[in-house]
């Protein structure tokens, strides 16, 4: 198939150029001076207790991923439920996505102090230096993402041995979609743990150092700083590099099996199907490079300016992809390609109104987050109740979008036949179209991402500058850039929910897929249905395979499925809400023993001692994150043996409305409470150090797990499910009870 299709190479070639520019971008980075010997020790102290953080959560995971291959072993080579190929695609998404994460968050800590250093010159000289380090999380996540499928895809295509082309499509698709297990594997923990870890370090930091000892944020006086500065790596930067790799490569493998099987019986169309989302994808690295060059400012520049320059570059990359689209899909010769280039359009188009829906939610530019700062006024209390509300209204606009956008891909897929819209052919068309319409929001995920990593690494250079002692000017860029990059990351945490329901319905249709391969594999091949009617298992739709498991809403299976997905979503933020607290807890009470114990710290005669600090936030994240990732993956396996197919159907629905709904909620209210923090601390009502200073302090700690731990981690929780329910697919056919 790969020989016949040349245009196939040019997706390994798309991923190889993305690598090959995060190289020079590193090098380019690295060139830049760290600026004085003082910079340079603040800079080692977060690189070495990021790394030694790192290093620690992997031998976890390793140790998870040794557990979980062996029980998908036994499933394939001792009860044949399962494909062989499955342990080792496991493998391979789990160590590509944390590679993503470890290469970013490696730049990251080499480049805080270098943007620093060169703020000193100009703001401008800042904002390319931090982005351009990004850029480099931005570009690894999309070339490891794009190398992995190419190889799987060129390794299947030569030891899958089918009747026909057209099975052998099928089963390399849902065979590929199977790696994203363990991306999804992978991603959760570094979630997880990198968010309590940094939110420990971040309430501990600021209600002890700014409410109680009224120092300045990032002071060098403050003994939890460091770890703060660690934790903005190890949970923004690591963290969200692995959550993007798995939706990235997710949203491609979904629409590439929905496209093997929506063209079944149409080798020539099929194969064009297969690739398009991958060369969609490829095109997408290109013109994100592109985007990337376009990012600059002027000195002086305001917080609208500076959003302006960063949504140029992303705004340049998201037009020229959608134009792209139509030649991509009129090139292929696809079926209804013009309808199709639309449902790209109406992903990309999604990604933009949300993440505009974000910004203005959770910029201080913007009223809403202005009336939260104004709420201070009245005390802490009214902060919450504000920051709650405003979280709560801000899941209209996203919510809305996203049902359009999953309304126009898949009519837009079937060319608004609208009198036949579930006829099987209109329901796959339908389905393909709403992947690649995922695909679409997320194909200019290297520039997009590189936004979301300028964050993390601005705010590290604010931090260096303060506790180097650097003069007011440069403090007031970095400054400047932290409260561009706190935006920045809300919109990325907001695209990256968007795009993680999108991705989600797409491996919803992908699941029923893998449930025609499960029956397959246990000799399952006739469908018998209640009034005696047979199908083919071969040959069974997607409505077919509905029907036949009463997947409906009068089918008490899938109403205690929507239930349990639903509380899923409620319980894993519980859990990992009270992990930050409890985390949280031991950081206060160090940090105020070391103000009490070490004499001389707050007049700055002594040094606190920062590796203590970063030593309990690594063993509270290594120890809070193992409980709510396991239940993550133990859900949809329990329910598929309980309540079968139908119930795991109804687990995914459930999962994917509540979690949407509440990650939104949660990312938008954390992004709003610590940008009002930012504006009070401008100089509006009453500046720093004054009442409404700390009670939006208060705001901003209980926002922190939110929008750093809870909200984000919901993505993966979403996404994690699905890919599990995927993966033990032919396990629950197999042994189900109901």
């Amino acid at each position: 198939m790969i020989a016949n299709n040349w245009i196939f190479w040019f997706i390994p070639v798309a991923s190889i150029l993305a690598l090959l520019f995060a190289w020079i971008f590193f090098r380019q980075m690295m060139k830049e001076s760290e600026g004085t010997d003082t910079m340079k020790k603040i800079a080692q102290y977060v690189r070495e207790g990021a790394m030694a953080y790192l290093w620690q959560q992997y031998k976890i995971v390793i140790v998870v991923f040794i557990v979980l291959c062996a029980f998908f072993a036994v499933l394939a080579y001792g009860f044949g439920v399962q494909n062989g190929w499955v342990p080792f695609a496991f493998l391979t998404g789990g160590l590509f996505s944390g590679l993503s994460g470890f290469i970013g968050m490696k730049t990251a800590t080499h480049a805080s102090a270098r943007t620093a250093n060169a703020a000193r010159r100009s703001l401008d000289s800042g904002l390319k230096v931090a982005f351009r380090a990004g850029a480099v999380m931005g570009l690894v996540v999309v070339g490891l993402g794009l190398l992995d499928i190419s190889l799987w895809f060129i390794v299947l295509n030569h030891f899958v041995e089918e009747a026909t082309d057209t099975q052998k499509l099928v089963i390399i698709t849902t065979t590929m979609l199977t790696f994203g297990m363990g991306a999804s594997t992978q991603a959760l923990f570094a979630r997880v743990g990198g968010g309590i870890y940094t939110k420990a370090a971040d309430v501990g930091a600021d209600l002890v150092g700014k409410v109680e000892a009224g120092i300045p944020e990032d002071d060098p006086r403050n003994p939890a700083t460091i770890a703060d500065n660690v934790g903005d790596n190890v949970g923004d930067v690591a963290g969200m590099g692995a959550d993007l790799y798995e939706s990235y490569c997710g949203s491609i493998l979904a629409t590439a099996a929905l496209g093997a099987s929506a063209f079944f019986l149409q080798a020539d169309l099929q194969i064009k199907a297969v690739l398009a989302p991958m060369l969609i994808a490829a095109v997408g690295i290109v013109l994100s490079i592109l985007g990337i060059f376009i990012v600059r400012t002027k000195e002086g520049a305001n917080m609208k300016q500076l959003l302006s320059a960063l949504g140029k570059g992303v705004n340049t990359s998201s037009i020229l992809i959608g134009l792209a689209a139509f030649g991509i899909l009129y090139a292929l010769g696809i079926e209804n390609w013009i309808g199709l280039s639309f449902s790209v359009i109406s992903g990309l188009v999604a990604g933009v109104i949300i993440g505009q829906s974000t910004e203005y939610y959770t910029s201080h530019s913007y009223k809403p987050t202005q009336k939260v700062s104004e709420s201070g006024q009245t005390g802490p209390a009214t902060v919450i109740i504000s920051g709650l509300g405003l979280g709560m209204l801000s899941t209209a606009i996203p919510v809305l979008t996203i049902s359009l956008a999953i309304i126009m891909a898949y009519l837009c897929a079937i060319g608004f036949d609208m009198k036949n819209m579930l006829t099987p052919h209109n329901l796959s068309l339908g389905l393909y179209g709403i992947g690649i319409a995922a695909v679409g929001m997320l194909s200019t995920l290297g520039i997009t991402l590189a936004t979301d990593a300028y964050g993390p690494i601005a705010d590290n250079a604010g931090g260096n500058a303060e506790m180097s002692g650097l003069e007011p000017e440069v403090r007031k860029r970095t400054d400047a850039l932290d409260a561009l990059g706190n935006t920045t990351a809300a919109t990325g945490k907001g695209f990256a929910i968007g795009s993680a329901a999108l991705t989600a319905l797409a491996l919803l249709a992908s699941y029923i897929e893998e449930i025609k391969i499960g029956l397959q594999h246990i000799g399952r091949n006739v469908l018998t249905f209640a009034d005696g009617v047979t199908v083919n298992v071969s040959e069974a739709s997607i409505l077919d395979f509905m029907n036949y498991y009463q997947v409906n809403l009068m089918n008490p299976k899938v109403l205690v499925g929507i239930f349990i997905g639903s509380m899923m979503a409620f319980m894993f933020c519980g859990l990992t809400m009270n992990a930050v607290g409890r985390a949280a807890q031991s950081m206060v009470n160090e940090v105020r023993r070391q103000f009490r114990e070490i004499k001389g710290i707050l007049t700055g005669e002594a040094t606190p001692d920062y590796a203590r600090c970063v030593a309990i936030s690594t063993r509270g994240a290594q120890k809070e994150m193992l409980l709510p990732s396991i239940l993550a993956i133990l859900a949809p396996i329990l329910t598929g043996l309980i309540f079968g197919v139908s119930g795991v159907m109804g687990l995914l629905a459930g999962g994917l409305g509540a979690g949407f709904v509440l990650a939104v909620f949660m990312a938008n209210a954390g992004g709003a409470w610590d940008n009002a923090k930012k504006y009070v601390e401008e100089g509006h009502f009453g500046g720093k150090g004054s009442d409404v200073h700390k009670a939006t302090v208060v705001g901003d700690t209980v926002g922190d797990p939110f929008k750093d731990t809870s909200g984000p981690s919901l993505n993966i929780l979403i996404k994690l499910m699905s890919m599990v329910a995927i993966v033990m697919a032919g396990l629950t056919v197999a042994w189900s009870l109901f």
